[in-house]
């Protein structure tokens, strides 16, 4: 069956990866019946989830965790390494605090249970290929429970990253801290959106991290937020 067929452009293109078929043809119903999402593919496991993202390019991937052979995490740590990864949205009926902490820090934008509304899992594709993490009120709860177990490390390694920050990016991560899109802060700072985005990649360098969601915990963790 080829998914990529009839695909529009201008689409969200996804990609489904979960061990479980009725798993991934529940969401594949209900994310491919979206005017603006196309399911360009599915996988039953990691491995075979990086395979299909090299092949069909998505634009998200939903990611279960726990599946035979590579599990979800190694999966999403891999794809960081893509030249262009994909957006990922872990989604799983775990959510223990140290499953969110492994999602977010091998490069997740976002952490879901299985038992999320349909609409909120819809709501959260949209959002991060916005540029907007999303995370279920539990795993929110988990990364604030994990920030404060580890809080005076973390606060030291997050002040040396921050201060490789020139004034003006400082100022776009304090707003990404704060949870605003890309074009909120353009018009927050007076800057272009160009700019911004600019601004946006060299933080991701100088903060030595992968997503949106890693640039707030380390503004929170230093104090800034």
């Amino acid at each position: 069956m080829n998914l990529d067929a009839g695909a529009n452009a201008a689409q969200i293109r996804l990609l489904i990866v979960d061990d479980d078929p009725l798993v991934r043809s529940a969401l594949g119903l209900m994310l491919g019946g979206q005017a603006d999402i196309s399911v360009v593919a599915e996988a039953g496991d990691g491995a075979a989830g990086v395979a299909a993202v090299r092949e069909h390019r998505p634009d998200v991937v939903l990611m279960d965790i726990r599946m035979p052979g590579m599990d979800g995490l190694e999966a999403t740590r891999l794809l960081q390494d893509e030249a262009a990864p994909p957006r990922i949205i872990v989604l799983t009926t775990f959510d223990a605090d140290d499953y969110v902490v492994s999602a977010v820090a091998a490069g997740a934008e976002g952490f879901l249970v299985k038992d999320t509304p349909p609409g909120d899992i819809v709501t959260a594709v949209r959002a991060v290929v916005a540029g907007d993490p999303m995370l279920s009120p539990s795993a929110t709860a988990s990364l604030i429970r994990q920030v404060r177990n580890d809080a005076p490390d973390r606060t030291s390694a997050a002040l040396d990253r921050v201060d490789r920050l020139t004034e003006r990016e400082r100022d776009v991560a304090l707003a990404v801290g704060r949870g605003l899109s890309n074009a909120e802060i353009a018009r927050e700072l007076f800057l272009s959106l160009p700019t911004v985005k600019a601004h946006v990649s060299r933080i991701f360098d100088k903060l030595e991290a992968t997503n949106r969601v890693q640039i707030a915990i380390c503004m929170h963790d230093a104090g800034l937020v």
